[in-house]
Parts: structure tokens; sequence; C-alpha cells
């Protein structure tokens, strides 16, 4: 009987014990923020080594300099030419700025030329200490 309790026991306290996470998924959007896309010439030095080390894979990155926070989200490594990545929505939350972004492939009719790419945004904005938390959608 106490080896039956104890099979029971067990997994419960596990269960009870990794439920304790805490997760802010279900935050409310308190206010668009307001962002720019920046070109690489403008991306700040120390950001853009962290970045091009980063690029060939999933990257999701964010740096302050200068009171400004910057973000950089790329896909990884495709295999043509022609992709590129956009904000569908950026907002904040009481405790998070909230990136949702895209890989868009080649458009039709586009040329296409078979060599590997890294496409990856970089957006300027305002500095806050809020954590930046992409793609929760």
């Amino acid at each position: 009987m106490k080896k039956y309790m104890l099979f029971l026991t067990l997994p419960l306290c596990l269960m009870i014990l990794t439920a304790c996470a805490v997760t802010r998924t279900d935050e409310k959007k308190i206010r668009d923020v307001e962002f720019t896309v920046i070109d690489k010439e403008d991306i700040p030095q120390e950001f853009l080594t962290q970045i091009e080390e980063e690029k060939d894979g999933q990257m999701k990155l964010s740096y302050a300099d200068k009171g400004c926070l910057y973000a950089a989200r790329g896909y990884g490594t495709q295999d043509t030419s022609g992709y590129s990545v956009t904000v569908n929505r950026c907002y904040e939350t009481e405790h998070e700025i909230r990136i949702d972004t895209s890989l868009l492939g080649p458009a039709k009719g586009e040329k296409i030329l078979k060599k590997k790419t890294c496409p990856y945004l970089v957006i300027k904005m305002e500095y806050t200490d809020k954590q930046v938390e992409f793609d929760m959608y």
C-alpha cells in the first residue's frame, strides 16, 4: 500500500511544482509603441557585432544605447534571395514590449538568386527598461 501511495503522490507533486511557473502571456495592451526600421549603417556597432554572430539561426535580440531601445529579429539562413522580415505589431503591456514579426518570401515575379541569405530586421524605439518579447501570438 505504501508503494502504491508513493506512485500516486510523486506524479502529483511533480505536477504541482511545475505548475507554479508564472507567465504573463495574457497581459493587456497598454499602447502601441512607435518604432523606426533602421538600416544596417544606423545600428550601433556593438549590437551589429552581436547580430552578425547570431544571424544564421533564429535571432531575437534587444539592445539599449543612448536613450534608445533596439530590437532585432531574424529567421535564420534562407536558401535564396528575396526574403524579408516585417513587423506586424509592436505594443507595450504592463511588464513587456511585445513585437510580432513575420518572414515574407520572395514576391511573385521577383528575380531570385540561388544564394543563401540571412534576412533580419532591426527596429529602434524609445528606451524602456521593460523586457522585449517576440512573436507571442
